[in-house]
């Protein structure tokens, strides 16, 4: 008997084994097939990474950043999903807009870019800005997004960003023009540092080095800084646009995701002012950097949700 159950255990132990190297396989082959692409729509020139098969996904990043922050989650997501990353326009290696930056607009050419694909319908991530431009794209065209995830920032428009975006602590969205931007020419790296450590629950755990010394290089090229900055200028129309489109709620399943220490709470709340179907995961002890900060929750959440 005691022999019997020492083979079964083993061989629970080596499905176990066979099948945990499967799934490592697969993500490591999704890793390995993740191109870099480019596509010119509306005019526009957008980069996108883009893996994998199945229902669409596409992944927004934030500022500070570029499509480049979902690499280490995309060979997970790509096992069951088309992931499709851009680099928001004027951002990363896609070109700069010559008729300006806004998040209604961005959204629209992130849109274009997953017609220009095929894509039907999608499943749409947003993480800081880019949560803003993902709420813009599931407001606009509702019937062609099949669920949205929001993380870590706020709706400019929607009741509680007021609190937000007049804290004096997050003096950033008022700090552009050319003074600024001389400022900082050169010293890409030390402004950024301020985010990647004070947004931090714990600036030791944080964002990796190698990813900082690319965002830092990204931003750095010529125009780049006034791109990512326009954004933040475009905060007031946003404002405007968002407090039109949310008289109209989102029905669509949502998901927010935010940290204890940054985000968490407001976004919450906020979505639940404009989407009926909200659901929240407030990440504890976790600043504003939620997939960096919390790897494994985070991707657990996007996964059972997605």
């Amino acid at each position: 008997m005691k022999r019997t159950f020492e083979l079964l255990a083993s061989a629970a132990a080596l499905a176990l084994l066979l099948f945990s190297s499967d799934i490592s396989a697969k993500e490591s082959a999704a890793s390995q097939t993740i191109a870099s692409r480019t596509a010119a729509v509306g005019g526009v020139k957008l980069h996108y990474l883009a893996a994998g098969h199945g229902p669409a996904v596409i992944l927004l990043h934030g500022y500070t950043q570029t499509s480049r922050m979902w690499r280490p989650i995309i060979p997970a997501l790509a096992a069951k999903f088309s992931v499709i990353a851009p680099d928001l326009p004027g951002i990363g290696d896609s070109a700069i807009p010559a008729n300006g930056l806004d998040m209604k607009s961005a959204a629209i050419s992130i849109h274009a870019l997953a017609k220009s694909l095929g894509v039907e319908k999608a499943r749409v991530v947003g993480h800081d800005i880019g949560l803003m431009v993902a709420y813009a794209y599931a407001a606009q065209f509702p019937a062609e997004t099949e669920k949205l995830v929001v993380m870590d920032a706020f709706l400019p428009g929607v009741a509680g960003w007021e609190d937000v975006y007049n804290n004096p602590g997050i003096w950033h969205f008022r700090f552009n023009g050319p003074t600024p931007e001389a400022l900082v020419r050169g010293r890409e790296r030390t402004y950024f540092e301020h985010f990647w450590n004070d947004f931090a629950a714990d600036k030791t755990h944080s964002l990796p080095e190698a990813d900082r010394a690319a965002y830092a290089a990204a931003y750095a090229r010529p125009g780049r800084m006034h791109a990512g900055w326009a954004y933040f200028v475009s905060f007031q129309q946003a404002a405007k646009d968002f407090a039109e489109l949310s008289r109209t709620k989102l029905t669509m399943p949502v998901l927010a995701i935010g940290g204890e220490k940054a985000n968490g709470t407001v976004l919450a709340l906020q979505m639940k002012i404009v989407a009926t179907d909200a659901a929240m995961v407030v990440l504890k002890d976790t600043g504003h950097w939620v997939l960096e900060e919390r790897p494994k929750e985070t991707t657990d959440a996007l996964m059972r949700f997605l």
